[in-house]
């Protein structure tokens, strides 16, 4: 079964645009687009009172919404085959659910109730930090214009452990079906206690974590560079903080990649901990991040 893009819609610019993004996505990987807004209004009236009154402001509101997105979505890409639903539950919950039969979630940085000013919405970062399947959060191009991608390039974030492998396919992926360049990166410190200002010794501890940044960065790459021999990958390790060295590569890259790992909580449910990388790039990128949960 071929697995859906899904769109989570509000009438916001900023969902309109994630809409946008999604259906040349839609159309690049030659997938379904669904289109799924979250209602309330039944839940609080009750199905049975609901029908009795017939439909009410607010479902007409949200069936003009959806539909309008659909439409949207047609004319920017015909061929994309486009579903939509109302679903009576909040934001969050529906775009959680939705992401277990999802291929990827997308996401505006805000939506209606959001002010201008605020960095990212509270259901974009909720979501992100949940969903089972990677969530494209929809940074940059604040005149509320999705593009295509301008600089063919996708960057991907090199982490430590396991839990990059997933992203680390899927940034390969994006980067196969846009025909653009992957720009891996590692981010590499050298901790101040372990500086010297002996003079036969300057220089040795930077080298180390350099070299050592190389060898991660290396093992991540080499089982999917292997399966997508057709990417042009481009290796860098790059000295300072990872929020910052990510943020820089997001200025000229159309996608950027970071990874999550799975955690479980004191009540015992399991959700992906975003770590304080994601958030920085999440709030500041300027391009679309894509957040990727390590499954299994």
């Amino acid at each position: 079964m071929v697995l859906p893009l899904v769109v989570g819609v509000d009438g916001s610019e900023s969902s309109l645009r994630a809409v946008d993004w999604a259906t040349d996505e839609a159309a690049l990987r030659d997938v379904p687009l669904r289109l799924v807004y979250a209602s309330l209004w039944e839940r609080y009236e009750g199905a049975a009172l609901a029908e009795g009154l017939g439909r009410s402001s607010e479902q007409v509101m949200a069936d003009d919404i959806v539909e309008a997105a659909a439409r949207r979505a047609h004319r920017r890409a015909p061929d994309v085959k486009v579903t939509t639903d109302v679903l009576p539950d909040d934001a969050v919950s529906v775009l959680s659910n939705e992401a277990h039969t999802a291929a990827a979630l997308v996401v505006g940085s805000r939506g209606r109730g959001g002010l201008a000013e605020l960095l990212l919405g509270s259901v974009s970062l909720a979501i992100a930090g949940r969903a089972a399947c990677p969530v494209i959060v929809l940074r940059g191009s604040h005149d509320n214009q999705a593009r295509a991608g301008r600089h063919r390039r996708v960057v991907l974030g090199v982490g430590e452990g396991p839990h990059g492998t997933a992203a680390t396919r899927f940034a390969f992926e994006e980067a196969e079906v846009r025909k653009a360049t992957l720009d891996a990166v590692r981010a590499w410190r050298c901790p101040a206690y372990e500086s010297t200002d002996h003079p036969l010794l300057t220089g040795e501890p930077a080298r180390l974590h350099e070299q050592r940044a190389v060898e991660i960065l290396e093992s991540a790459l080499s089982t999917a560079a292997a399966e997508h021999p057709a990417v042009d990958l481009r290796r860098r390790t790059a000295e300072g903080s990872a929020r910052r060295v990510l943020l820089d590569a997001s200025d000229e890259a159309d996608l950027l990649v970071v990874g999550v790992q799975r955690h479980h909580g004191h009540s015992g449910h399991v959700g992906f901990q975003l770590g304080r990388v994601a958030h920085t790039v999440l709030h500041h990128s300027a391009c679309p991040v894509a957040v990727v949960p390590q499954r299994g």
